[in-house]
């Protein structure tokens, strides 16, 4: 088994770790008595908001497809760690090494099919194993905390309560899914979308259902759909921020076009409203999705 020599590598002189390494060093520069009032000021909670919009950058930038841009929007999210890392060395709690050597032991950990003797042919094998050894760091984590005897890990305990509710749901279905928790195939969770539709729509009828009744029906409705999406191998906050867009772009091109007629959006009917979106959809070819089309007003 590998183990990660933070001492005395011979690499640490080349390229990359030189470049690491003065990445660090800016930032300590930054944080030091002369360095950067802004920085200096920065604490663990401040930095939160950075990190998410920092990742998000990253999401746009895969989507662009510019190498260049990925390269620098990842470069942001890295100070990110290195930031809260130098924070934390400044307490004494750890450094950027510590960081480095804890990630390098778990993916080696993690992989005692690449690093020891355990066989693993196939992706599906690879992720039952892995929710196997997190959960098994889990239990070993809570016997060192003292947890009470009662509590038993969970394979759903690694799955962050504050994450956003689209990806909340992915992670929980996804970590289902890898211990054999899933359905057949697409066809049911098809028939478990219609079902939570017809609920919905007969809660809907029924005219006496209080709002919490239907708020927890349209929540099962989005569930199955993320699941639904995460079946069938995306990402639904990647795939709604698609759609979202989508949205926006032609929304636009129907002010677009109301203003080349001398119309405002918010004069129109329902019926023209109707008409003209159907016009800016139909100017869309099909696989132009992420493209802006021109539609001619007529």
């Amino acid at each position: 088994m590998p183990r990660l020599n933070l001492k005395g590598d011979a690499r640490a002189g080349k390229r990359i770790g030189k470049a690491f390494e003065s990445l660090v060093a800016l930032q300590a520069r930054l944080r030091a008595p002369n360095g950067c009032p802004w920085d200096r000021e920065q604490t663990h909670d401040s930095l939160r908001t950075f990190l998410v919009e920092e990742t998000y950058e990253v999401l746009d930038a895969l989507d662009s497809g510019d190498p260049r841009k990925v390269a620098d929007e990842l470069g942001d999210l890295l100070l990110q760690i290195v930031f809260h890392a130098e924070l934390a060395a400044e307490a004494r709690k750890f450094d950027i090494g510590d960081v480095i050597e804890h990630i390098y032991s778990k993916m080696v950990r993690r992989h005692p099919h690449v690093f020891g003797s355990v066989r693993a042919d196939s992706s599906a094998e690879v992720l039952k194993n892995w929710e196997q050894l997190k959960a098994k760091e889990r239990a070993k984590s809570n016997q060192e905390a003292q947890a009470p005897a009662a509590t038993s890990a969970s394979i759903l305990d690694a799955v962050p309560r504050n994450l956003p509710a689209l990806l909340e749901a992915h992670q929980l279905t996804r970590r289902a899914a890898n211990v054999g928790f899933d359905w057949p195939d697409v066809n049911g969770i098809l028939a478990k979308l219609a079902e939570e539709k017809r609920e919905l729509e007969e809660l809907l009828a029924s005219g006496g259902s209080r709002k919490e009744e239907i708020e927890e029906e349209v929540g099962d409705l989005l569930f199955v759909g993320v699941n639904l999406a995460r079946f069938l191998g995306f990402d639904a906050e990647i795939a709604l921020k698609k759609a979202n867009r989508k949205f926006a772009r032609r929304f636009r091109e129907m002010e677009r076009i109301a203003a080349t007629r001398g119309q405002s959006l918010g004069r129109l009917s329902t019926g023209e409203l109707d008409s003209l979106w159907n016009e800016v959809k139909s100017g869309s070819s099909g696989n132009g999705a992420g493209k802006r089309q021109k539609v001619s007003p007529v």
